[in-house]
């Protein structure tokens, strides 16, 4: 029997871990945080302030499992972590892309507009292929009906700012 990790990751899902275990974690950990670094439950023992590790994890656990109760939260995860990954991704991007085209050895920036085409060409192009934002009614019909349009504004564009770089020197 070959098991693959999407099976395991389906698995997983169909048990809740994506839907209330690890939100549950993750509000544990962040109210837990808080609880003890603002050491708003703490008592003064002495000339310090100590806080109280029993009472901060069960307010913790209690607001953890109070914010699961109605799938508010668990909706509002499963919408928002996946396009974080996605503008995670974006950004992987334009950090590679400016540090291929801003090399150490041109720190006057020459070139650098090359690799913000480059790269607003790449962002364009797998929003649009993407099969959330493709079709007739998202991003992806949208730009196939416009794109000679957005390539002559470029080219427009273009040479409005060589021709000015030109008469500027």
């Amino acid at each position: 029997m070959v098991v693959t990790i999407t099976d395991i990751m389906n698995t997983w899902n169909q048990m809740g871990v994506f839907s209330y275990v690890l939100p549950f974690l993750l509000i544990f950990a962040i109210v837990y945080a808080i609880l003890e670094k603002t050491k708003l439950l703490a008592s003064k023992e002495g000339d310090k302030f100590v806080n109280n590790k029993g009472i901060t994890a069960i307010i913790a656990v209690s607001v953890s499992l109070l914010s699961l109760q109605f799938d508010f939260v668990s909706e509002f995860f499963a919408v928002i972590f996946p396009r974080f990954g996605i503008g995670l991704s974006l950004l992987l991007v334009f950090m590679i892309f400016i540090g291929f085209f801003l090399p150490a050895g041109n720190p006057e920036g020459k070139h650098v507009w090359f690799g913000w085409a480059i790269l607003a060409g790449v962002i364009i192009w797998a929003l649009s292929s993407w099969g959330s934002w493709s079709g007739a009614s998202g991003f992806g019909g949208w730009f196939v009906e416009y794109i000679w349009a957005i390539v002559i504004v470029g080219i427009v564009v273009a040479v409005v700012l060589v021709v000015k770089g030109k008469n500027s020197e």
